[in-house]
């Protein structure tokens, strides 16, 4: 597969969420999620689509496969875990959160990751 660059990541994620909001995705919801036209969503979805990633008939719901879904999860799960970080932790105020969560989700490596995890896990329980 192709590598995936930071805004094929935000196009998965977004279908991720859709997904799990309204039980199906179309184009439309995908562009209004993200901010975007039409036609960059279908360019998205058209390049997602090749690399295995998504599937986008011509007309209907574009769908996720397991391979897309794996990799969406694996951004929301750092995305969650950077808000939590930066509101809980360090005080920043939830919109600024949200959109530093977006851009540092993208680098984080999974070692990084996973401790931080275990560092909001263990906070919550009071460690």
């Amino acid at each position: 597969m192709s590598q995936l660059h930071k805004s094929g990541e935000d196009y998965l994620e977004a279908v991720l969420f859709i997904e799990r909001q309204k039980g199906r995705v179309r184009s439309v919801d995908i562009a209004k999620y993200l901010g975007v036209s039409k036609p960059s969503v279908n360019k998205a979805l058209t390049n997602l689509q090749e690399m295995g990633y998504v599937n986008k008939p011509i007309y209907g719901e574009v769908s996720i496969t397991k391979e897309g879904r794996e990799r969406a999860e694996t951004v929301a799960r750092k995305h969650v875990a950077l808000t939590k970080l930066l509101t809980e932790v360090l005080g920043v105020s939830p919109d600024v959160a949200e959109k530093d969560a977006c851009k540092i989700e993208h680098d984080i490596s999974e070692e990084t990751t996973i401790k931080l995890i275990g560092y909001l896990k263990d906070k919550e329980n009071g460690k």
